[in-house]
C-alpha cells in the first residue's frame, strides 16, 4: 500500500511539473543568484504538497515557496504512510544506467551463482570500505564489480596502483582490505585506469567511499551491513 502511494504521489509531482513549466522558469531565475555565485540550479519543478517548489542542485533536493522568499532544507514526509519523498526523488534523480558503466576499468569477483550485481566506489585506506568488504565475505550469489576510487590520498593511489597491476587483483585487494597485506610493488610499465574511474567518480558525483551502485540503478553511499544489503538486493528483480 506505502508503495502504491508513493507510486500515486511520484506521477502527480509529475503531473504538476508538465502543467506549471512557465511559473518554475520564474522561479529558477530568482532562486539561483540567491544560493551564491556558484550556484547551478539545474531544474526548478512544483510539488504536490503545500505549494513548494522543489529546486535540484545536482542530487541535492531543496525546497522554496513560489516567491523564492524562503529556502526550506530537509525532507518532506508523509505523517500517515511515513513515506519520505525527498528520499524518492534524490534516488529517483541520482540513478544511473547500470549497462553503462565501463565495467572492464573494475575488477570483478562472483560468488555462487553471480546473478545479483553490485558495483562498488572504494579507496584503499577507507575503513569503512574495509569494514564494507568483510560484510561481502557473507554474501553469496552475487558479482562485486570494484572500481578503485583514489581520492584520500596520494598513497591511495600508489596502493590502488600496486593491487591493480597484481598478477591476481581481487586477492591483491582482499588481502590488503581483510588483512592488511600490502600487495607487491606494480612494475614501472603498468599502467590503470585510475584517471578513467576519477573521471566517471565525478560525472555520477560520487563524493564518498564506498559507493554502492545496483542493478536497477539506485545507490547507497556508504557502508551497510549484511541485513540490509539482503533486504535492499531483495527489492531488485
Amino acid at each position: 500500500m506505502q508503495k502504491l502511494a508513493l507510486a500515486a504521489m511520484l506521477a502527480l509531482f509529475s503531473a504538476w511539473a508538465v502543467a506549471e513549466t512557465g511559473q518554475e522558469l520564474a522561479v529558477k531565475k530568482m532562486i539561483e543568484p540567491r544560493l551564491g555565485p556558484d550556484a547551478k540550479v539545474d531544474s526548478v519543478t512544483k510539488t504536490p504538497y503545500s505549494g513548494l517548489y522543489e529546486v535540484r542542485v545536482g542530487s541535492d533536493i531543496l525546497y522554496t515557496d513560489e516567491k523564492a522568499k524562503y529556502l526550506f532544507i530537509g525532507r518532506i514526509v508523509d505523517t500517515k504512510t511515513y513515506q519520505d519523498y525527498t528520499k524518492a526523488r534524490v534516488d529517483e534523480v541520482s540513478r544511473i544506467k547500470f549497462a553503462d558503466l565501463p565495467l572492464a576499468s573494475a575488477m570483478k569477483v562472483v560468488k555462487g551463482n553471480g546473478k545479483r550485481v553490485i558495483a562498488v566506489f572504494e579507496d584503499p585506506n577507507c575503513g569503512y570500505c574495509k569494514r564494507f568488504d568483510k560484510t561481502l565475505q557473507g554474501i553469496d550469489n552475487i558479482t562485486v564489480y570494484t572500481f578503485l576510487y583514489n581520492i584520500l590520498s596520494e598513497d591511495s593511489v600508489a596502493k590502488g596502483r600496486d593491487i591493480w597491476c597484481s598478477a591476481d587483483r581481487s586477492k591483491a585487494w582482499d588481502d590488503w582490505m581483510l588483512n592488511g597485506k600490502v600487495a607487491p610493488a606494480a612494475a614501472a610499465s603498468c599502467t590503470t585506469p585510475h584517471e578513467k574511474v576519477l573521471e566517471l567518480g565525478k560525472k555520477l558525483k560520487v563524493t564518498g567511499t564506498p559507493t554502492i551502485f545496483f542493478a536497477d540503478g539506485t545507490r547507497i553511499p556508504g557502508a551497510i551491513d549484511a541485513r540490509g544489503l539482503e533486504a535492499k538486493l531483495a527489492t531488485i528483480k
